[in-house]
């Protein structure tokens, strides 16, 4: 709430034989209560003042604060956005790629005070070289007159295990310079615990085959963002080097007892360095390189005799370059540009013993070409619109294919009480490069994860339409469809007793919803915000392995988020938090029920209130896990999820000089690594 108080003073002319004669009289006090609004809209763009959304919440970093986005959902600390079936982070717009979760781990690390903005676009323009859905998050510009600011934050995570971590940011601008500096450090250690019976049918008879899994996994992370800028140009390494990472996985059933190893020869390897320029006139250049190293050995033990072992490698070196040119024609902007990638991946797998291995090695390359054209218009009576087409070009060993991709988003509104906007978009869904390999890594004797050379990428259409009331009111109604997607499950194999893992393309996935965003208060005492999602999901497949199936299912979730303070002012602030997700589908598979309750308190000290500490329990009652359930077509298989969700993380900061500012990069998802 903004309060304006107002003293007026009533000056009357008296009705006497004096004409000059004044008589003063005082009012009460006027107090005058405005609120903020939390959501604009633009061409088709939701623009959240997220800030002020998470402003009491225990939050410390701009991933834990996406999850108080409008229809956004943050499980675990992967991001997800209703009504779109993959959303990609970007910072101030700017083009650079990054493994997702080297992407959550910068977020992770960056502060929350350096929010400015965060943009949801259902339908990114053209000019941001990304398909589909983004949250474009804004950061703050540093000025000379900042000086150098900073913070440092420590934090303990406690799980099954502890982890810990730290780090440090910073800004600096002199003249026509500025500088950013993000690090953090953190060893993770983590658990994860799952039951499988398959019973399988095999030369017409069922085997019951039991598994108690426990997976355990530990490594240190450096994570390192700097960025220079001077006037026009600017120049962003990304980073992150991954040491002393291992796993194991303790198997015990009917089979018997498994230990499956996971060692790392070297650190795992991410780098990225990207060059922009943005010309006075409109033109924009620049490009990137990206370099991801990973060297895996595994090692599949029964008791103490070795069974058999796979050396994974991968090598992946990508080039990209873009051109963008921006016009502005009186109210109308006229966008094109062009953009090429080059990816070559040279990976290997070598089995042991060799006899029983297939086994690969050799360099795959990959060409990507788009060109597009986009226009964009404001109007008086309260249209404003962008539309983009873009051609593309897709070219590998394998398969090359032409794409033509265009996209649409609107908005329309006369005054900002009722706001609607429509999002219209196709989007190509590209496997990960590893999964394209013809590899194979066992999980134990009975289970294995194949590789598919034959893996088409998928098109995903989607739409939504969302009404926007009193600027914190949201409605938004989609539909999506994805031809030929893709899907990865347990399958029993009619020819062996083996369960098999791999991605493979199906007819299609279709999904219709309706998510509902309410944030309402009391005074400064309660802030809360509701949301329910209700969507029916239908998944088909004429040929999934040798068999098919057609499922349908309605499903809800529900989430509760609550704020509480003492006074308008205190330093202390309370949060209780609810979520529950119905029984829902994974393609062939049932997924039943889940529902957690979240808790947390934020207190700010110190002078100026530099110092805070976050103190989350997170998923209190240990129920944000699943049960999977696939009995359909003669596959008769249950997995009971375990895993510890159930965590206590207390956070430390310091911030120096009123830390603010900072600059950005931005991200696609991964396609990196052999852990598929």
């Amino acid at each position: 709430m903004i309060f304006l108080a107002l003293t007026a003073v009533n000056q009357m002319i008296a009705q006497s034989a004096t004409p000059d004669s004044i008589e003063t009289r005082h009012l009460e006090e006027v107090i005058v209560k405005g609120e903020k609004p939390q959501i604009k809209g633009q061409d088709g763009i939701m623009i959240v003042d997220l800030p002020e959304i998470v402003k009491d919440k225990p939050v410390s970093n701009i991933l834990e604060a996406l999850g108080y986005l409008p229809g956004v959902v943050n499980n675990n600390n992967m991001i997800g956005l209703a009504g779109a079936s993959d959303v990609t982070i970007i910072l101030n717009g700017e083009l650079t790629n990054m493994p997702l979760q080297n992407l959550y781990q910068l977020l992770y690390t960056t502060p929350v005070d350096r929010l400015k903005t965060v943009e949801v676009m259902y339908t990114a323009p053209a000019k941001y070289h990304v398909n589909g859905a983004v949250i474009n998050v804004v950061l703050k510009t540093p000025t000379p007159l900042d000086g150098l600011q900073g913070e440092v934050r420590a934090g303990y995570n406690q799980g099954h295990y502890g982890s810990f971590g730290g780090g440090v940011a910073a800004t600096y601008a002199v003249k026509d310079w500025t500088f950013d500096l993000n690090y953090g450090l953190s060893r993770s250690k983590t658990w994860n615990h799952e039951e499988t019976f398959s019973n399988h049918l095999f030369k017409g008879e069922r085997t019951m085959i039991e598994d108690d899994m426990r997976r355990i996994s530990e490594n240190w992370s450096n994570t390192i963002y700097a960025s220079a800028t001077y006037k026009r140009f600017r120049l962003t390494y990304n980073g992150q080097i991954t040491s002393s990472a291992k796993g194991w996985s303790l198997s015990d059933g009917t089979l018997g007892s498994f230990t499956n190893n996971y060692l790392y020869d070297g650190p795992i390897n991410y780098h990225n360095i990207a060059i922009r320029y943005a010309s006075p006139f409109g033109l924009t250049a620049g490009g990137d390189y990206t370099f991801y190293g990973e060297d895996r050995d595994q090692s599949l033990f029964q008791g103490n005799e070795y069974i058999l072992g796979e050396v994974n490698k991968q090598t992946i070196n990508r080039w990209h370059i873009y051109l963008d040119q921006q016009h502005q024609l009186g109210r109308w902007q006229l966008n094109y540009g062009l953009e090429y990638q080059r990816a070559d991946d040279s990976s290997s797998q070598v089995g042991y013993p060799a006899e029983d291995s297939v086994g690969f090695s050799g360099t795959t390359s990959e060409d990507v070409a788009h060109a597009y054209i986009g226009l964009q218009r404001s109007f008086d009576w309260g249209l404003s619109f962008n539309v983009s087409a873009k051609g593309e070009y897709y070219h590998t060993s394998y398969q090359h294919n032409w794409n033509f991709i265009p996209q649409l988003g609107a908005t329309y509104y006369k005054t900002p009480k009722s706001i609607f906007q429509l999002n219209l978009s196709t989007i190509r869904v590209y496997p990960s490069y590893w999964e394209l390999r013809n590899g194979t890594s066992h999980i134990n004797p009975y289970s294995k994860v194949l590789g598919n050379p034959a893996l088409q990428p998928y098109l995903n259409y989607a739409g939504q339409f969302s009404y926007i009331f009193l600027q914190k009111y949201v409605a938004t109604f989609y539909a999506q469809y994805e031809d030929n997607a893709t899907v990865q499950l347990p399958y029993q194999s009619p020819d062996e007793l083996t369960l098999v893992y791999q991605t493979i393309n199906i007819n299609y996935k279709r999904t219709l919803g309706l998510n509902l965003n309410a944030p309402f208060n009391v005074s400064y005492i309660w802030n809360a915000t509701a949301t329910a999602n209700i969507f029916n999901q239908r998944e088909k497949a004429d040929r999934f392995h040798d068999i098919s199936f057609d499922n349908e299912k309605w499903i809800f979730y529900g989430a509760l988020n609550n704020t509480f303070k003492f006074s308008q002012d205190s330093p202390v602030s309370l949060s209780v938090d609810f979520s529950y997700l119905s029984p829902s589908i994974q393609w062939i598979a049932d997924l039943s029920g889940m529902w957690k309750i979240d808790a947390g308190v934020k207190w700010q000290f110190g002078k100026k209130r530099s110092c805070e500490i976050d103190l989350q329990a997170n998923d209190i009652f240990n129920r944000w896990s699943p049960t999977m359930t696939i009995n359909q077509a003669g596959q008769d298989f249950r997995m009971k999820v375990r895993d510890m969700t159930r965590n206590l993380k207390l956070t430390f900061i310091w911030r120096f000089n009123g830390f603010k500012p900072a600059t950005g990069s931005d991200i696609d998802t991964s396609r990196f690594g052999t852990g598929k």
